[in-house]
């Protein structure tokens, strides 16, 4: 791919006729990306294999794909794409850029263009993907943050995919570290999907970077973010997965990056919880099993361990000597249960737990349970 780099320009040098031609390449309706590496490498550049005739053209791609590349020399579908690269700080990258992500192009399919909000020099750092359930614990997002902080702090950039849950935890993480975070959404980027994440994505575009393959106006369409899971394994030189039910698109990312040749980590948890199961069969099919960051670093860059270590977090401060939360135990009980583990009456139990509860020791889960919150990531 270092060939194509002939023109070394962002968006915001480009001429509008080359970005006019990177945008009708790219976003080609049924052009995939193996077909427009293809054109490039044996036209050169967009523009050449715009201004190529049918004939050259069909000797390469399909009849479909040689009509939609020029059946319309401008199509209106890219006009909002144009507009909002006209805005100063967003860029489209491509595959002839030198800011393009060099790991993108150790995966199967490479996107030929990437719309991006935020500090271009971040994709061509090192980097670890932080994953997990929209759905998380209290405790989940917790460790997911702490470990995103604790990774970033030792020179780490966090990837993640601005989802709710574990996915906003790592970002927000990875952006009080040293080394920031990316977020790969599956949306365009004029739409933040959640809309309650909009506050932790305009901190992302000024902080970090955000980035897409689709797009401006594109929905948050059901099979946009399986393609957006390759992206943010392919950025990173590993995942950690830290909470996932057997369906969770985690499990896809992890899967990716196997693919990729990519580590895969999962932090492991209660046998009861479904948030545990997808990380306990990712454990089951070779995932490196871990407790701390140093472990993810460890097999990352030994050399960076140290920054874990160093930074480790105390744990727990007062376990021992307070018996509603020593009942609690590292999963989650029910009122019923810590009264029936410690002997104490329910309004004792239940006035301990409401004070526990403000210090921010522990959080109240659906179904009247409880868990204890603690950093994972020393």
């Amino acid at each position: 791919m270092a060939s194509l780099n002939q023109t070394p320009m962002t968006s915001t040098s480009r001429n509008p006729d080359d970005l006019h031609a990177w945008l009708r390449l790219a976003f080609a309706r049924g052009v995939s990306n193996a077909a427009q590496r293809a054109l490039l490498k044996a036209f050169g550049s967009p523009q050449g294999v715009l201004s190529a005739k049918r004939a050259a053209l069909a000797g390469h791609v399909s009849t479909q794909m040689v009509e939609a590349l020029l059946g319309d020399d401008r199509p209106a579908s890219l006009d909002p794409s144009v507009a909002w690269l006209a805005v100063p700080g967003n860029h489209l990258v491509t595959l002839g850029d030198p800011s393009y992500p060099r790991a993108l192009f150790d995966i199967a399919d490479p996107p030929t263009a990437l719309f991006a909000q935020g500090r271009l020099e971040l994709f061509n750092t090192r980097a670890v993907a932080v994953v997990g359930s929209r759905n998380a614990t209290p405790q989940g997002k917790e460790d997911a943050r702490a470990f995103a902080r604790a990774l970033s702090d030792a020179g780490l950039c966090i990837v993640s995919g601005l989802a709710q849950g574990i996915d906003a935890a790592a970002h927000r993480g990875g952006l009080e570290g040293a080394s920031s975070s990316i977020a790969v959404v599956g949306t365009g980027l004029d739409i933040v999907y959640p809309a309650a994440n909009s506050a932790l994505a305009r901190e992302l575009a000024q902080r970090g970077l955000v980035v897409s393959e689709f797009p401006i106006g594109a929905r948050p369409l059901e099979h946009h973010f399986p393609r957006r899971n390759r992206i943010i394994s392919g950025l990173s030189r590993g995942v950690l997965v830290v909470e996932a039910a057997m369906a969770s698109g985690s499990l896809i990312t992890a899967r990716l990056a196997g693919e990729q040749g990519r580590d895969v980590f999962a932090i492991p948890g209660s046998i009861h919880s479904p948030f545990s199961k997808g990380c306990h069969r990712l454990i089951r099919q070779g995932a490196k099993l871990v407790e701390s960051a140093a472990d993810v670093l460890e097999e990352l860059d030994p050399s960076l361990a140290v920054h874990a270590r160093s930074d480790a977090a105390s744990g727990t401060p007062g376990a021992a000597e307070d018996p509603v939360l020593a009942a609690l135990g590292h999963g989650n009980a029910s009122l019923d249960a810590l009264c029936a583990r410690t002997g104490l009456a329910v309004s004792d139990v239940s006035a301990r737990l409401s004070a526990l509860e403000i210090e921010g020791r522990i959080a109240r889960l659906d179904g009247g349970r409880f868990q204890r919150l603690s950093s994972g990531a020393s």
